[in-house]
């Protein structure tokens, strides 16, 4: 159960019932109201509570267990209750009983009249000698449960790992489950060191008489054949021969005897389940740091300010049990802050172990010392020097089959995990490692080794980033860890040139897993190791902080611009070609026209070296590009060709942001099973990456397709990993994504929410400065701000003619005109329509549509207002895309009908194209002119052509030769040169 806080409910009555949760009460009376019948108990005890309200802690655990004794509708109630109690109720003793958690025996007591006769089922009914132990047994369920299963299926089981691991209690809590009749015997070989003695040991615990001629191990066995019990061997580690010797005996003449024994390392006998004792779960070291703590600080609890501390106390211990009681015995002393920087001398502090148990328990660094003195020299060796390897390591960096052997004995004593191929030491161990490796002098050179392979095998996979980035990915990722460390080690020596290296050839690693901060940080490292360097490696550096700013410091384009120089200088035409392309991407989101330029200067250059990364992402930026200005239908056939190449070589982070583009095309189309179908395959490519900005850039996408189709639930669903992200990472760019969440907040009619990430979405000196100024506007308006939406619109409309952004215009136009006077509302209405028809755009034609229904309402033309609603509507069902519950309550509020048959979608648009009616203008002369022909007048008159015309005002050649001889017609001239002069004598 996660927990972040751990609060004290004080001394109070936890009443088990049934198979109910545990429940506190202030007052024993008060628990036995509520008591509605047995199974049940009773108990008394200080408890803490957790976040969700549960109760937890020792008294709890004592509850639930005298409860598991409860059978057949009994309420047992504990001594510490009974003397709460008093004379209140009546109440019968039973005796002193112990309970599966080993700690003392208590007496117990019941409740109810006549009292049950039948014995009660504590530990006591099965004969054992189990030790008792003077603290609670926290967590490991699951663990108990599974020790038990292998038990029943193989009958002997090892409980192996490093000291301190915990495999002595976890032992001793699965012999008290029930299920051996004739007893559980606890055998104690810490101080055996004769191979025989250990059997001897064994007879002399179960007090079986040693026939001389049969020997000890044959004497048990006789005792045992006919018994279902189980034997306990703890402590075998100094003694495997002996243990051995009696496992086997056993397994063979006792069919119903089961062996369960705790080692360092298996025996290594036939029929042997080694069981490796995991590390606790974090949040059940926690509650053991929390339960041990209570015992030298009684005060204690786990609230927000101890919490983290705590956390980072018990995950830097590895979960290790031993370690976690010594961390938690030092808080008599120091706070957890304390606790938690005194681990970077972690054996220094933790020293602080119980009196009356083995040495080797009484300080971590004792615990692990016992383990490490019994290794060979050869295997002292390889300990130490695995002390340089961090996250884990493979064989062949270890050595190689030559140290096969000695690393197969160090997983064997618990000193290295195996863990499917690979191989790990707990951080504790490490750290040990780590202080054998400096006494024996042997770190640099063990750092040296470790960072030539390292280098190594980064330099030897680097040829697979141009054929299969997921192989690469592959092969390098699981070593992230291990390169850091090289990396570390590489670029604070006095010649750097390894660590430079390194630094070049994982560039590439730090586009994943959101790490490109840190990546920028080395390759910043490895440049200003030779900043004067005009090598082709200081290239390859520069082209590497290029390809990681992509996603992490998208607004720097000088590592870009130093790549390009140097690879100018030195002949590269490969990296030349990237820096261009880099450079290019730098400036798609301050000046798209020069991105364009470089992007086809990128394009051919790639050609030429034959780059085919750097000519796919030079097409894909292209395709943005006419993307950004919906020149959608110039833009796909850039984008289709750029995500062959990229999807072939798993480049998947620009491949999933060619698909998103796509998506956007389609959707903007209004074509909703396409565009989901492309942002569902870019989320499945971009998320092997588990980078925030590519996975997330596609899950905005996904999830406005979503609310777009109405399920914002769905939406919200899909953005809520990255919202989870924002809360604990802060501030991260991804481009759209505060936009879509205010488009899903806007759709829900949580209009507050939706203006706050609206007013997030613009970034000032670029282009994204007009994105979500049209939605903030409908907001403010929706909200009944509506002059702060009219200053906000009125900068939409400056900033999307700017950049030449015809969708975002067309929505500021649009919001503009629900603002407006009736006749600056259909010009504004009607050329928000143009824009989006001329660019394809079906998706805004609809909201068209419904801004020209309420125009028309408005106007009194009731009959045309219905017609194009229920055309509209026809269109949003075949589409399926509803309108947000809010503006299709405005559109039911006005009360249309009509007995006209729904028009196609082409055919309503000509309708209100058609039907524009009298807007109070003349027909003819310069005052009939539109807001939209006077532009296109303008630039007539000041000599542009039509196709320039067009592109600075987002129109095809054939509208604005529409608009001209609409212009023409209407002043009653024949050519540009009288176009010239009229508009000469109306200066706007």
């Amino acid at each position: 159960m996660t927990t972040t806080k751990l609060l004290p409910a004080g001394t109070v009555t936890i009443l088990c019932a049934g198979d109910a949760a545990p429940v506190v009460f202030a007052t024993p009376d008060e628990a036995l109201t509520a008591l509605t019948g047995g199974p049940a108990a009773v108990h008394t005890g200080d408890v803490l509570i957790r976040d969700d309200g549960t109760p937890a802690g020792s008294a709890v655990r004592r509850c639930e267990q005298l409860r598991a004794l409860a059978e057949d509708g009994r309420v047992l109630v504990s001594a510490r209750t009974a003397a709460a109690l008093g004379d209140a109720v009546t109440l019968h003793d039973l005796g002193v009983h112990r309970l599966p958690d080993l700690t003392a025996s208590e007496r117990v007591f019941e409740l109810g009249e006549p009292p049950d006769p039948r014995p009660l089922r504590s530990l006591d009914a099965v004969p054992n000698n189990l030790p008792v132990q003077l603290t609670g047994f926290v967590g490991r369920d699951a663990e108990v449960r599974e020790v038990r299963r292998q038990l029943a299926g193989t009958r002997l089981v090892t409980l192996a790992g490093p000291g301190g691991s915990g495999k002595t209690r976890l032992a001793a809590q699965v012999a008290a489950t029930a299920g051996w009749p004739g007893g559980v015997w606890w055998v104690e070989l810490d101080a055996v060191t004769g191979r025989a003695e250990v059997a001897e040991l064994v007879a002399a615990t179960l007090g079986v008489p040693v026939e001389p001629h049969v020997g000890a191990a044959r004497s048990v066995a006789t005792e045992l054949r006919d018994r279902r019990a189980l034997l306990c061997l703890d402590n075998c580690e100094q003694v495997l021969d002996g243990a051995a010797d009696v496992a086997v005996e056993l397994l063979r003449s006792c069919p119903e005897v089961a062996v369960l024994t705790t080692s360092r390392e298996p025996l290594g006998v036939p029929g042997e389940t080694v069981w490796r004792v995991p590390p606790l779960a974090v949040e059940e070291a926690v509650a053991l740091f929390v339960e041990r703590a209570g015992a030298v600080r009684p005060l204690f609890t786990l609230d927000t300010s101890s919490a983290a501390a705590v956390r980072s106390i018990c995950t830097r211990l590895d979960g290790i049990p031993l370690a976690v009681e010594l961390a938690a015995a030092w808080l008599g002393t120091l706070a957890p802050h304390q606790i938690d920087a005194g681990l970077d001398d972690r054996f220094a502090l933790l020293t602080r172990g119980p009196r009356g148990v083995p040495a080797r328990q009484r300080t971590l660094e004792g615990s692990i010392a016992w383990s490490h003195d019994q290794l060979g020299a050869d295997d002292r060796a390889l300990f130490r020097r695995l002390a340089v390897f961090a996250g884990g390591f493979t064989l062949d960096a270890a050595g190689g089959p030559a140290v096969l052997p000695a690393l197969g004995r160090l997983v064997d004593k618990s000193l290295v995990l195996a863990e499917g191929g690979r191989y790990r030491l707990l951080e504790t161990l490490r750290e040990y490692a780590a202080a054998r490796l400096a006494e024996a002098g042997e770190t640099t050179a063990a750092r040296d080794h470790h960072l030539d392979h390292y280098l190594a095998l980064a330099e030897a996979a680097e040829p697979e980033l141009d054929r299969d980035k997921d192989a690469w990915r592959a092969r390098v990722e699981p070593e992230r860890d291990n390169l850091r460390a090289a990396l570390e080690w590489g670029l604070a020596q006095d010649d750097a040139s390894r660590g430079r290296r390194l630094a070049a050839a994982v560039a590439w690693l730090w586009n994943l897993r959101g790490r490109g901060h840190e990546g920028l940080a080395y390759l910043k490292r490895a440049v200003a190791r030779c900043p004067e360097d005009r090598t082709p490696l200081q290239a390859r550096l520069l082209t590497g902080m290029g390809l990681v700013a992509d996603t992490t410091a998208p607004f720097d384009l000088e590592a870009a611009r130093q790549g390009l120089d140097i690879a100018t200088e030195v002949g590269d035409a490969g990296l030349r070609a990237r820096c261009v392309s880099l450079t290019a991407l730098g400036h798609l989101y301050t000046d798209l026209d020069t991105a364009w330029d470089l992007a086809v200067e990128a394009a051919k250059v790639a050609e030429d070296a034959g780059d085919g990364f750097a000519r796919d992402s030079a097409l894909m930026l292209r395709g943005i590009v006419r993307f950004t200005r919906d020149r959608h239908d110039e833009a796909a056939p850039l984008l289709d060709e750029a995500a062959g190449g990229l999807l072939s070589r798993g480049d998947r982070g620009l491949a999933s942001t060619v698909l998103s583009v796509r998506s956007g095309i389609a959707l903007a189309a209004a074509d909703l099973p396409r565009a989901r179908e492309l942002a569902e395959r870019a989320v499945d490519v971009a998320a092997p990456l588990g980078d925030f900005h590519r996975v997330n850039t596609t899950l905005c996408r996904l999830a406005l397709v979503h609310g777009t189709a109405g399920d914002v639930d769905a939406g919200f669903r899909v953005m809520e990993p990255f919202l989870r992200l924002v809360e604990t990472a802060g501030e991260v760019f991804v481009p759209g994504m505060a936009g879509v969440l205010g488009e899903l907040h806007r759709r829900r009619g949580e209009f507050e929410a939706a203006l706050r990430w609206f007013e997030r979405e613009a970034v000032p000196g670029t282009y994204m400065a007009a994105q979500g100024l049209a939605e903030r506007g409908a907001v403010l308006r929706a909200l009944g701000r509506t002059e702060e939406a009219a200053e906000v619109l009125a900068t939409a409309v400056d900033l999307t003619r700017r950049w030449a952004l015809p969708s975002l215009l067309a929505d500021a136009l649009d919001q503009q005109g629900y603002l407006a006077e009736p006749e600056q509302a259909a010009d504004l209405h009607h050329e928000a329509l143009s824009l989006r028809v001329d660019h394809g755009l079906r998706l805004g034609v609809l909201a068209s549509l419904d801004a020209l229904t309420t125009l028309l309402a408005r106007t009194g033309r009731e009959a045309d207002a219905a017609r194009v609603l229920v055309s509209a509507d026809r269109a949003r069902a075949e589409l399926g895309v509803p309108r947000p519950p809010a503006e299709q309550a405005g559109l039911a509020a006005l009360g249309l009908a009509t007995a006209e048959a729904p028009m196609g979608l082409d055919d309503v648009v000509a309708f209100v194209r058609r039907t524009r009616g009298n807007r109070g203008r003349p027909s003819s002369g310069w005052g009939s002119l539109t807001p939209t022909e006077l532009e296109v007048v303008k630039l007539a008159a000041e000599g542009c052509t039509n196709p320039e015309i067009g592109t600075r005002l987002f129109m095809s050649r054939g509208t604005v030769k529409t608009h001209l001889a609409h212009v023409y017609a209407k002043l009653g001239i024949a050519n540009r040169t009288e176009l010239a002069t009229l508009a000469a004598a109306h200066p706007s």
